[in-house]
């Protein structure tokens, strides 16, 4: 049976999923963990994406770079597998029959966890949306310090602990994104990272000249691009966002967020054409010659989007798609539409 002060804390590490600073909404669930169970150390690891490589994301007593190491080591051995298949924690000093190789008789044991000081320790799997996003240890120098309630506690925790370490969780929140919308995250290498719960955008899924689009901003340094696009038959609001990296995700990605959309006031596609040009600066010759168009059906073009807009000139029609992201532009244009 929980302690008040146990299921008090259970309560506190799951009201922590709602912070948008992961990092330290991690270590303060580490805290309250050290306030419910027993512990000389503790990490709470990410499994990186990109690498497979498990990044500590917080940690008592232990460095990043220890907890990293040994969690490479630990991740070849049985245990580990035997930590993945339990729905319950296994702990250094459970004699559970269907617990698998007993650790306590392991060279990992004996070389890693005993040399350190530990006689006791609990390693849970954790699990964010179906996936499994990390790992949760901890260790105590006392002896035989996790029972079965101890390792039902963290089980129940363990959701709560996955949200936080799950690399990818907090993406959309991050850049203000409403549940609904469709977002992933683009690597440069191109690799596409979908989120939990969000579907990846069309844009993303029909190539229609974007992926050289994203390359393009991608080898900018600015933060944001807003666009429209052409995908499926209808068109997409699309913005792109510069996305750091941080523990878990190790190398900086673009943030692809996509949400169905008209063609604001009315325009065409190829008027939007013709006014993401005229925001670059072009003549009606030079977007003439560049669309394989008259010079007169572009200065037709012209006056029917400045009708449409309310604009009372040209210089006021790209102001405003410059202002309100009404641009389709190409990769060799990009960069004067891209906000720092």
């Amino acid at each position: 049976m929980p302690r008040h002060d146990q299921i008090a804390a259970a309560a506190r590490i799951g009201m922590l999923t709602r912070e948008r600073d992961t990092a330290e909404a991690s270590a303060q669930a580490l805290r309250e963990l050290a306030r419910a169970l027993p512990l000389d150390a503790a990490t709470l690891l990410t499994i990186d994406p990109l690498t497979g490589s498990h990044v500590q994301v917080a940690g008592i007593g232990y460095t990043a770079a220890a907890s990293q190491a040994l969690a490479g080591e630990f991740i070849a051995t049985p245990w580990y597998r035997n930590v993945v298949r339990r729905e319950l924690p296994p702990s250094i000093s459970e004699d559970a029959e269907d617990a698998g190789p007993r650790f306590r008789h392991g060279w990992f044991y004996a070389e890693r966890v005993r040399p350190a000081g530990f006689r006791d320790g609990v390693t849970g799997a954790l699990r964010h949306r179906g996936r499994l996003v990390g790992l949760v240890h901890l260790s105590t120098e006392g002896a035989d310090a996790y029972d079965t309630d101890a390792r039902r506690l963290l089980a129940s925790v363990s959701p709560a602990l996955a949200a936080l370490a799950d690399p990818l969780a907090h993406a959309g929140d991050l850049h203000g994104l409403a549940e609904a919308d469709a977002a992933s995250l683009v690597t440069g290498d191109g690799t596409v990272l979908d989120l939990p719960d969000r579907d990846r955008p069309r844009v993303l899924r029909e190539d229609g000249g974007f992926p050289a689009l994203l390359r393009a901003f991608t080898g900018t340094s600015g933060r944001r691009l807003r666009l429209l696009w052409p995908a499926g038959g209808d068109w997409r609001r699309v913005v792109l966002h510069r996305h750091p990296a941080g523990p878990g995700l190790g190398a900086e990605a673009v943030l692809v967020h996509e949400t169905p959309t008209e063609l604001p006031y009315g325009l065409s596609p190829r008027e939007l054409e013709v006014l993401t040009r005229a925001a670059t600066g072009q003549t009606n010759q030079a977007i003439a010659q560049a669309l394989f168009l008259s010079p007169r059906t572009v200065h037709s073009h012209v006056e029917h989007l400045l009708r449409k807009t309310g604009c009372v000139s040209r210089a006021q029609a790209t102001a405003l798609a410059v202002r309100d992201g009404l641009l389709r532009p190409d990769p060799d244009h990009l960069a004067r539409f891209v906000e720092g």
